[in-house]
């Protein structure tokens, strides 16, 4: 056979090979075509972007070893049966669909709803940092730290003199970074004298491993003691306290937890820490009693947690069920907001049905462009169904909250994109309390006004090539 004869056979041989693959996967038809269709037009070079960023595969010994280490902490959460239960029935006798909700974060990230608690919501860095700094200096036994980006400036030098000094006390520090998230930021120099003082600082996960590298730990989590935890939308870097240029603030959101509920982001930490570093810590020493301070708290918190190893996409369901039973009123507060088709059916859905949909992005993000381009086309799909959508101008809106009808919020790491729901590593606190949700939808409130409408019928008067500039950036949604 001649050498054409040759490469068209190559080729078939090729495109059946994808395809079955593809196929099998059993997506969405509209997602299968589409990446039947790049395997076509770029050979070789969709293969590399699907490995990259479309595969469903996820090793089977990470998938066991979570197993494995679930089941071990499953005393653990046998042990808070008793405030789930407890706390499920006074939902049950509100006569909401608060219940729905326990139930469903329960099954999908197996995390029981804990009641003996305090917790307290934390605007910005300028309220987060010092509560958190204050923590890691009251520390006797242990800190455990985990972050998707971690930077050696001014704000990293003063945490290594103070998590030094912790280790020369006789504390254990271990701290997990995201190597791609904090790939601009972390000097290796810095690396070197984090573990030259005894701290442990670990990747979530190598670079080099490229077939992974798309799966990235988008988490915030502290937890000190085993006895207070923080979480929520702040890393550690500078400009969380000294904005970038052209942003008047960083504007963000956290919670600091003290009782049972930080046991369940130590068993988080636990899992992750041996995933990344093949070390075993699961103590019962990590998991102590609560403080004797906390005999009368009664706060309700859950945590909604998902991954690309995970059997369900635990937060973007959480999202879904909060918007379908709100009856009032949903906010929302994210930095991108990139909808896959269900997310987007249930907010269009809500606000047709008269709920109060209100929904506040960044107008602009600090360098990156595409996520807000392709932004555009679906805040004017939910602005035409009656949602009310808000521009955050004045800083950067980072935060990445939901209140739903006063009485259920969650506040966490995942934004309002394809990747936070199906591929990044995600942790959400959800909190069952009047009070804390009305301060969550007073802040609401307080940063509409700094804030410009966004609407279906002015955006439709933009220019026809800036409309398609964002169609074009559309396309790109799952990978930004």
């Amino acid at each position: 056979m001649d050498l054409p004869t040759v490469l068209t056979y190559a080729f078939a041989a090729y495109l059946i090979a994808t395809g079955y693959f593809i196929v099998a996967e059993n997506r969405k038809p509209s997602a299968t075509f589409a990446w039947m269709l790049l395997f076509a037009l770029l050979p070789g070079i969709g293969v590399i972007v699907y490995l990259l960023f479309g595969r469903k595969y996820f090793g089977q010994t990470t998938r066991l070893m979570r197993q494995e280490l679930t089941a071990r902490l499953r005393p653990l959460v046998e042990g808070l049966e008793p405030q789930h239960a407890a706390a499920l029935d006074r939902l049950a006798r509100a006569g909401e669909h608060d219940t729905l909700i326990a139930e469903l974060v329960a099954r999908t990230s197996l995390s029981v709803v804990t009641t003996r608690n305090r917790l307290t919501v934390l605007r910005n860095a300028s309220e987060a940092y010092p509560a958190l700094f204050e923590d890691l200096k009251a520390a006797r036994r242990s800190i455990h730290m985990q972050y998707f980006s971690w930077g050696s400036d001014d704000l990293g030098e003063e945490l290594l003199d103070v998590l030094a000094q912790k280790v020369a006390e006789g504390v254990e520090v271990r701290i997990l970074y995201d190597p791609l998230g904090s790939l601009t930021m972390l000097r290796r120099s810095y690396l070197r004298r984090m573990r030259a003082a005894g701290i442990r600082m670990e990747p979530v996960s190598r670079l080099w491993r490229i077939h992974t590298i798309s799966y990235r730990n988008h988490r915030k989590i502290a937890v000190i003691d085993g006895l207070v935890g923080h979480t929520g939308g702040l890393n550690i870097g500078g400009e969380h306290l000294e904005p970038p240029p052209g942003f008047a603030l960083w504007r963000d959101t956290n919670v600091r937890i003290v009782g049972a509920a930080v046991s369940l982001l130590q068993a988080v930490f636990t899992i992750d820490w041996r995933n990344a570093t093949g070390e075993d810590l699961f103590h019962e020493s990590l998991f102590p009693d609560e403080a004797p301070d906390l005999s009368d708290a009664d706060l309700p918190v859950q945590f909604s947690l998902s991954g690309p190893d995970s059997r369900w996409a635990a937060v973007r369901q959480l999202y879904f069920a909060m918007i379908t039973n709100a009856r009032d009123r949903i906010f929302i507060q994210s930095p991108f907001f990139i909808l896959d088709d269900t997310i987007a059916e249930a907010l269009k859905t809500a606000a047709l049905q008269g709920v109060d949909v209100r929904i506040m992005i960044s107008e602009r993000g600090t360098g990156q462009h595409l996520p807000y381009w392709a932004a555009n086309t679906y805040l004017a799909d939910i602005a035409r169904s009656g949602a009310t959508i808000l521009l955050y101008r004045t800083g950067y809106l980072h935060a990445k909250i939901a209140a739903m009808d006063g009485r259920v919020c969650t506040i966490g790491s995942a934004n309002i994109d394809i990747r936070s729901f199906s591929i990044n590593y995600e942790l959400n606190a959800v909190i069952y309390d009047q009070a804390i949700t009305r301060a969550v939808e007073d802040d609401f409130h307080r940063d509409a006004l700094e804030c410009v409408p966004f609407t279906a019928e002015a955006y439709d008067r933009r220019s026809p090539h800036i409309r398609l500039r964002d169609s074009l950036a559309r396309l790109l949604s799952p990978l930004l």
